[in-house]
């Protein structure tokens, strides 16, 4: 089963936890992302393409679940404002064992930072920039490809 969620709304651990752990998988593999005051950030913000979005990340689900027998998939990310401390992503695996769980989880978080279009804003003392792309980002989903 895959579970994907976009939303403005804060990110429940416990809520996410609850719908995962729920099958007979013996391994759940988790990141939870959060906002990052480097630099004195003081708002991130997240704008998205409703529905390209979701098709991407649903996507990515299907494609970890086939490739690591996943029993479970979630993907959960904010977008809007956020302030430093607040989380902004969720991704959980639920597999037999724990190096498919592991393998999924990472996967996911990978490729869904270049493959999902989401644009982000940071405002630092009262100026506002686009966040560019990351060469790192890039490489990682990049590892991926077989």
């Amino acid at each position: 089963m895959i579970h994907i969620r976009v939303s403005p709304v804060p990110i429940d651990i416990a809520e996410e936890m609850a719908r995962i752990e729920g099958g007979t998988s013996g391994a759940v593999a988790t990141f939870t992302g959060i906002v990052r005051s480097d630099d004195g950030v003081a708002t991130l913000e997240l704008e998205h393409y409703p529905g390209a979005t979701e098709a991407a990340l649903l996507a990515l689900g299907e494609e970890a679940l086939a490739r690591w027998s996943l029993e479970f998939a979630t993907v959960v990310h904010r977008v809007g404002p956020m302030a430093p401390g607040e989380r902004i992503v969720f991704v959980a695996t639920a597999a037999a064992h724990r190096g498919a769980a592991l393998d999924a989880c990472a996967f996911l978080i990978d490729r869904l930072k270049t493959d999902a279009p989401f644009w982000k804003r940071e405002t630092r003392a009262g100026e506002t920039r686009w966040v560019e792309p990351r060469a790192a980002d890039d490489a990682a989903a990049a590892s991926w490809q077989n």
